[in-house]
């Protein structure tokens, strides 16, 4: 099975190793005794530990997740397996205080900050809230903080009855430009078939594409706790890898499981995209439609080529109905397309400050304005 990837290549003991921006998703079943509703405080104490030991190494962590509604049941009380979308809304509610009380507890123990970030799918995806959700976090963890995140499901429709935290924390990722996505199961990575339906199922250590016949062997989720199984992970691994974020599925359910990771513990790796800026290149001219067009002068134009952000000061015409986190295509004074970004302001602020100094525009919107009108980090040159 060589187009598999699933030789038993030699693993790097330290699976870890390299990576300086993490995105760990924990799901409900690994946080959650599913017996007693609980929350399993020493594997949590444990992880906090993990985590902590990551940042001392100079690592960004990111967290996303699950147990809300698993919480939340039990606190008010609600029973069965299955409960009816308001009772699930209310669950999460409640639930989502219980979980950031006990994230933000057992990570200040080792003087860690954390953030809450709840969110929805779509807010990862609608590109007017992309840079304000992305900036919140970068800026979190620049003061050192850990982001905390999860599905905004006391209030969510959709995403209660078909969301998932695999796919949120993989939008997230690619979000963020983290290098790598952990994804804690209750199974140590990929086999050839479920393994608790087929003894004779393989461990495959490796993934360097994800194929049709790699989506052939996934199996359902394993736990009423659970909204994904292997097929969610599946998919969260073609949004990560793809935009060019390296992903694990490790096991999650012992302490320690991100240390574990570190000392060699046994994984499925998927690869990502050879080239992430060839990846985030694709992304914005490929999937994105245009919905406006901004015109620029030849200082913007060498400022570009030169790895500069544009700024208003160049701009000389602002054309289409763009919001903020829109596509725009950037021209030169002869009408030529040199450039393609998100929007870092709407149409009518653009207009309102275009040709003017970042320090004028300052006192004209605010001084915690940001007067990027397309970032670099969201620019693409058209040839390059």
């Amino acid at each position: 099975m060589g187009a598999l990837m699933q030789a038993e290549a030699a693993q790097t003991p330290d699976a870890l190793a390299g990576y300086k921006r993490l995105v760990v998703k924990i799901g409900s079943a690994l946080l959650v005794d599913g017996a007693t509703g609980k929350l399993r405080t020493q594997w949590l104490a444990a992880l906090a530990q993990d985590i902590a030991a990551l940042k001392a190494k100079g690592c960004d962590v990111v967290i996303v997740s699950s147990g809300a509604i698993a919480l939340g049941r039990r606190i008010l009380g609600l029973p069965g397996k299955t409960l009816p979308l308001d009772q699930s809304q209310a669950a999460a509610s409640a639930g989502q205080i219980a979980l950031s009380q006990a994230w933000a507890s057992h990570l200040g123990e080792h003087g860690i900050t954390t953030g809450q970030i709840l969110l929805t799918p779509n807010i990862t995806e609608e590109r007017r809230y992309f840079l304000n959700a992305r900036t919140t976090i970068n800026t979190l963890l620049g003061l050192g903080a850990v982001p905390i995140i999860n599905e905004n499901d006391s209030v969510a429709t959709f995403e209660i009855r078909y969301g998932d935290n695999d796919r949120l924390s993989a939008r997230v990722a690619t979000m963020i430009e983290a290098d790598m996505l952990v994804l804690l199961s209750d199974v140590d990575g990929l086999y050839t078939a479920p393994p608790a339906q087929d003894p004779d199922a393989r461990h495959i250590p490796h993934v360097a594409e994800i194929t049709p016949e790699i989506d052939a062997m996934a199996g359902g989720a394993a736990s009423h706790l659970s909204r994904g199984g292997m097929t969610t992970k599946l998919g969260a691994g073609k949004i990560a890898t793809h935009a060019g974020t390296a992903m694990i599925i490790a096991l999650g359910t012992a302490p320690h499981p991100l240390r574990a990771l570190t000392q060699g513990a046994r994984h499925t790796f998927f690869a990502p995209t050879p080239s992430a800026t060839a990846a985030r290149k694709r992304w914005i001219m490929g999937t994105l439609e245009v919905a406006g067009q901004i015109t620029i002068d030849d200082g913007a134009v060498r400022a570009l080529k030169s790895g500069r952000s544009l700024l208003p000061i160049g701009v000389v015409k602002v054309r289409g109905a763009f919001v903020r986190g829109d596509t725009v295509a950037v021209l030169d004074l002869d009408g030529h397309e040199i450039a393609r970004g998100l929007a870092g302001l709407d149409r009518e602020t653009a207009e309102l400050v275009m040709g003017k100094k970042s320090e004028t525009i300052k006192d004209i919107l605010g001084p915690s304005t940001r007067t990027e009108l397309v970032h670099r980090d969201n620019l693409v040159l058209l040839g390059h």
